[in-house]
């Protein structure tokens, strides 16, 4: 992990992507609120998930990622309402075929855990725009 600054969603983002890497769902689970709305555009469509149990069905991808490198392209945070918004140039392996795609992520928190994240992929593994 590159360019993350030492704040308060500095830290919880490198602990965001440690659970992705130890493949520990629950963990990551943990940092949203129960009710959290997760908008993922990663399928070239948006999907919309909406409480615990279907941010966990969102979460089942990272069970296939064997290596995840994330460069911070652009971080900006604020406090109060406290909002984190990042793009991030993203290396990983699935299923033993190395991949590189640029991510967009977007947080809002409620009670220092995520009520809303929208994970926008901007470049796929295809070199496509979104």
């Amino acid at each position: 992990m590159k360019n993350i600054p030492d704040t308060k969603l500095g830290k919880m983002y490198t602990e965001h992507i440690q659970h992705i890497l130890d493949k520990n769902i629950d963990a990551l689970l943990d940092q949203y609120t129960d009710d959290a709305l997760l908008i993922s555009s990663f399928s070239k469509a948006p999907v919309i998930y909406q409480g615990r149990e279907q941010v966990k069905e969102h979460m089942q991808g990272i069970l296939g990622i064997d290596g995840l490198e994330s460069d911070i392209v652009f971080w900006a945070e604020t406090a109060d309402p406290e909002t984190l918004m990042i793009t991030e140039q993203i290396t990983m392996t699935v299923g033993g075929e190395k991949s590189e795609m640029r991510f967009a992520d977007s947080w809002v928190l409620k009670d220092g855990k995520i009520a809303i994240h929208f994970a926008g992929m901007v470049q796929h593994p295809d070199g496509s725009l979104a």
